[in-house]
């Protein structure tokens, strides 16, 4: 069973690709490190409910679709 930071990056980088944007493009958006979100997406590095929200915005959607 995968961790609850795991399956939050799964979502985010499955929703970023299919978006088309790169790490680099939501990085710009949201002013953040790229290596930062790319641990977030490796599960690596757990995320603030206020960058989560910021971070659904810059994908265009809600917070409890990068949860599911």
């Amino acid at each position: 069973m995968a961790t609850i930071s795991k399956k939050l990056g799964q979502n985010i980088k499955k929703i970023r690709t299919s978006k088309g944007m790169s790490q680099g493009d939501i990085c710009r958006a949201l002013d953040m490190d790229r290596s930062y979100m790319s641990a977030i997406e490796n599960g690596k590095k757990n995320i603030t409910i206020s960058q989560l929200e910021r971070l659904a915005q810059a994908l265009g959607v809600s917070v409890d679709k990068l949860l599911k």
